[in-house]
């Protein structure tokens, strides 16, 4: 399906987008507050940056050298890795953690020192996802490859039904997937389809840049370790895996949560790529809130438990978030358009396990 080809209705609740935004912009002008990151996202950073980097540097400097404690400093990395992932770098990457544009680009490139590139995930994610949130075929976030079925427009395959219980297990995979593989053959999708900014740069040069980062991380979290920490070479390579896969779990699992729920109605366009809703109004029908009264969860998930808001204005940092949520909610009343919300974290992970099962077991799905 080509992006182009895909557009969303502008005659079904048009006022709708145009009076929530209006309501936001007003929260913003009559409170004289900005719409970036505030002193507490900032703290947030520097938290999530050492938890990240501290570890590391306490490793490779050989203040700690049993190997329980080395054990123990991939895993708090593997929580700091998770924590710029959806802290700091998403907002970034939105360019709406600060108005500096160069301070923007300098956190969003942390991605490639978690083993990712932050060209593909900007189409990736900002491009493909927001824009057509569910829609098969464009929505990279639901094409996993075939392993898991995500959504209602996707082929079923007969190991789909034991998907509710071996997903979790692939999740686990999000950022050893980012490492090793996914990076390459995505950059090489989305130059023909015309989405890479910087058409005139060759293959080669896109694939050298490209490249140059991985060895860079790798060098650096991966052979450095072999060479320096004071435990065999295996037993580096198992704890750098146990790092990304707990890391992986969480961002995995976070994100598709938010999405492939059984409120999510996808709404996949017509024969003629037309959406019959508005893309404001598709946004809403495709993502779910979870835990939104639950203030640690929201610090420790960069405030991605409020998706709704995120998908909406993305350009604002999530800090706001919480209090945007009410005028949205209040707005969606308004105008009978649904608000999907979860009450808790795990209430969210069932609801997400459920969904899961559904599409294992159901071609197609009804009300």
């Amino acid at each position: 399906m080509n992006h182009l080809s895909v557009k969303f209705s502008n005659e079904t609740n048009s006022e709708f987008f145009q009076t929530l935004r209006a309501r936001v912009n007003t929260y913003f002008e009559t409170r004289g507050i900005k719409k970036q990151a505030t002193g507490g996202m900032m703290f947030k950073t520097v938290f999530m940056i050492a938890l990240y980097f501290i570890p590391y540097l306490l490793m490779m400097t050989g203040v700690v050298e049993s190997a329980w404690l080395i054990m123990t400093m991939f895993i708090l990395m593997s929580f700091g890795m998770a924590g710029i992932g959806m802290g700091v770098m998403h907002d970034a990457n939105h360019g709406s953690y600060s108005r500096y544009h160069w301070l923007n680009t300098i956190l969003g490139n942390m991605l490639s020192l978690l083993g990712g590139s932050t060209l593909t995930w900007k189409i990736q994610h900002n491009m493909l996802h927001h824009s057509y949130t569910n829609i098969d075929g464009l929505d990279d976030d639901i094409d996993i490859g075939g392993m898991i079925r995500c959504s209602p427009g996707q082929k079923r395959r007969w190991f789909h039904r034991l998907q509710f219980g071996y997903a979790w297990f692939l999740y686990m995979f999000v950022t050893l997937n980012w490492f090793f593989w996914k990076d390459y053959p995505q950059l090489l999708k989305y130059r023909e389809m015309g989405l890479v900014k910087n058409k005139e740069q060759g293959v080669f040069q896109l694939f050298g840049k490209l490249i140059i980062s991985k060895v860079i991380y790798a060098v650096l979290f991966l052979i450095l370790p072999i060479a320096v920490l004071p435990v065999s070479w295996w037993v580096t390579l198992i704890f750098f895996l146990v790092m990304h896969f707990i890391a992986g779990f969480i961002l995995g699992s976070i994100f598709q949560a938010a999405h492939v729920v059984p409120e999510s109605e996808f709404g996949n366009p017509d024969g003629n790529g037309r959406v019959e809703d508005s893309w404001a109004v598709h946004q809403l029908k495709n993502t779910s809130n979870f835990a939104t009264g639950n203030p640690v969860v929201t610090w420790l998930i960069g405030g991605l438990n409020f998706q709704t808001e995120h998908h909406l204005f993305p350009n604002i940092c999530h800090v706001h978030y919480k209090n945007l949520s009410v005028i949205v909610k209040q707005t969606t009343r308004e105008f009978g358009i649904p608000y999907h919300t979860e009450p808790s974290f795990f209430r969210a992970m069932w609801k997400h396990g459920v969904m899961l099962y559904l599409l294992g077991k159901k071609d197609a799905l009804t009300a």
